[in-house]
């Protein structure tokens, strides 16, 4: 990576190595103390590349170190240093990321959780005297029972080299680099991870609360290792890089819990591009209060879901939160006495008790043929992951009209809009009357963070070109924005999660009577304005009076 960064000729690189081993010392040590670089710089180069936090070791107290949580002979051998135990994880410092056999040894001594954190090398060797020198002065004053003990775990130690080295065997890096990449956007909270190989490095991005921030740079030597990884667990074919494939993976992470991948892959100039999307199924089961609905529009949702028959569409752009709408609303529909099938390009969620196809257009399996196979299975509720043509379009809408619930996404900007695509489509203006009970369009907005959002002062003008009224300028509430650099609650973002903003519209008689007369979305927009119906904007500074999210947010993802 150093190398690759040109902080180091592949020479200067080969003769600090053949020097280190010659004299038996790391290579990171030996790298410093050849003045080639300084120990920060091989420190940053090696939290970029490995994706660990990097840490100062002066801004802490020797006296609040957890010493004995690591063998003195480990922190010797291995320089490794315990920082902080936090519940069952145990914090610790190193110089060089890929020094696996000394973290594997810790795992196992320590029986927690590691989470390692970069520091510099120079202050690390001086920090590890200072820990050897307090360890050989308590040592002095051990009697001869207790240096039995200290045998017994130097025995222990050997044990657990042992061990950890016939798991190093088993475990190439790039399985663990992939596997912790894995979890970190797990823990991150983040929706999708990229890898992304270019000309002269490879750059690793997680999608957190819908942005983009680059997590790691591993070395470029590692991206056809990696990617061929990802294929090999996904069921990909490993040996065809000329054509995009789809594939899923699993994560255990316990008895209880697992995590779907959906993983894409696409050939570019510089290798396969690798995103791979993080479905959980818990977001199917949050319920919908957790979704982000005003009350009011909570009661139309579930009073449409819950009719007998008819067509409820959701609305939006790609990750908008479609699916876990569309997975909570089945999710409350789901009981033993409703049949339920869903037809979707691919299941994102698996939901127990929910009869789910993956439609597969090479083999003949549209969304119109699932629709038309359902049809002839009973069925009391149907969802349909997108309706893409009019054949589908068509089919859905006499499903809904012959007793069926009928569930289902479109990509258009608001709920009015979507009426006009149907239209455009080539849908019957009486059909679509007759079958569609309620629209909802969706956006989501990231979640100011509860523990450093502060009061922000907005000029009154500005307010109300955003969509405010004079009446609600009352001061009776507080705007609030996020904090520049945030908190550690939030990794210095200043938001944390998703809150959705959404327009629910029932279908109305008036309604109908405009798609009747092939009214336009401006005609159907003004009469859910005349109904109470609030727009993305409106429910957007709604969010926003409530202290949730901030104004730039709200009008950076609705158009007034």
């Amino acid at each position: 990576m150093l190398i690759q960064d040109k902080l180091l000729t592949e020479a200067e690189a080969e003769s600090i190595q053949s020097q280190a081993l010659a004299e038996n010392t790391p290579f990171v040590t030996k790298l410093v103390q050849s003045h080639k670089l300084t120990a920060l710089q091989v420190a940053e180069t090696a939290a970029m590349s490995f994706g660990f936090p990097l840490f100062d070791l002066n801004s802490i107290n020797f006296d609040y170190l957890p010493q004995k949580a690591i063998d003195l002979k480990l922190v010797q051998s291995g320089r490794v240093m315990a920082l902080q135990t936090r519940g069952n994880t145990l914090f610790v410092a190193l110089s060089d990321p890929t020094n696996l056999h000394a973290l594997d040894t810790v795992q196992f001594q320590a029986g927690m959780t590691l989470s390692p954190v970069v520091v510099e090398d120079d202050k690390l060797g001086r920090w590890i005297d200072k820990i050897v020198e307090a360890g050989d002065t308590s040592m002095k004053s051990l009697n001869v029972d207790e240096d039995i003990d200290l045998d017994i775990q130097s025995d222990e130690e050997a044990s657990a080299d042992a061990t950890a080295q016939s798991a190093e065997i088993d475990d190439a890096p790039v399985v663990k680099y992939l596997q912790k990449m894995l979890l970190d956007a797990i823990n991150a909270g983040a929706s999708d991870l990229h890898f992304e190989p270019y000309e002269k490095f490879y750059r690793i991005r997680f999608r957190i609360d819908g942005v983009l921030r680059e997590i790691a740079r591993p070395p470029l030597a590692i991206k056809d290792k990696l990617a061929s990884r990802i294929k090999v667990i996904s069921g990909l074919d490993i040996a065809e890089k000329r054509v995009p494939q789809d594939g899923r993976m699993k994560l255990v992470l316990s008895k209880t819990r697992a995590i779907d991948f959906r993983v894409s892959t696409l050939p570019t100039l510089q290798g396969e591009k690798i995103v791979m999307r993080i479905l959980d199924p818990s977001s199917a089961t949050l319920g919908i209060e957790a979704l982000g609905y005003e009350p009011d529009q909570k009661e139309a949702l579930l009073a449409a879901v819950q009719r007998p028959y008819g067509m409820v569409l959701v609305t939006g752009p790609t990750g908008s939160g479609k699916t876990v709408s569309l997975y909570t609303c089945l999710n409350i529909l789901n009981e033993p006495g409703i049949n339920i099938s869903t037809a979707e390009d691919p299941a994102e969620i698996n939901l127990p008790g929910v009869n789910q196809v993956n439609v597969n257009d090479k083999a003949g399996l549209t969304f119109a043929a699932a629709l038309k196979s359902f049809l002839r299975q009973d069925p009391d509720v149907i969802m349909v992951g997108e309706i893409r043509d009019l054949e589908t379009a068509d089919i859905a809408i006499k499903a809904a009209q012959t007793g069926h619930m009928v569930l289902s996404t479109l990509h258009t900007n608001d709920a009015p809009g979507t009426l006009t695509r149907l239209m455009n489509m080539g849908v019957a203006p009486f059909n679509i009357a007759s079958s569609v009970i309620l629209i909802t369009a969706q956006r989501l907005a990231r979640r100011l963070c509860k523990n450093c959002k502060h009061p922000v002062d907005i000029p009154k003008e500005a307010l109300l070109r955003a969509g405010f009224s004079e009446e609600e300028l009352d001061g009776s509430w507080t705007l609030y924005g996020p904090k520049e650099g945030g908190c550690e609650a939030c990794s210095g973002r200043g938001y944390k999660g998703r809150v959705g903003i959404y327009q629910v519209m029932p279908i109305t008689e008036e309604m109908s009577r405009i798609i009747m007369k092939n009214g336009t979305a401006h005609d159907i927009a003004d009469q859910a304005r005349r109904e109470g119906v609030r727009d993305l904007r409106q429910s957007g500074l709604l969010k926003v009076k409530q202290g949730l999210t901030s104004l730039e947010e709200v009008e950076a993802c609705t158009n007034e």
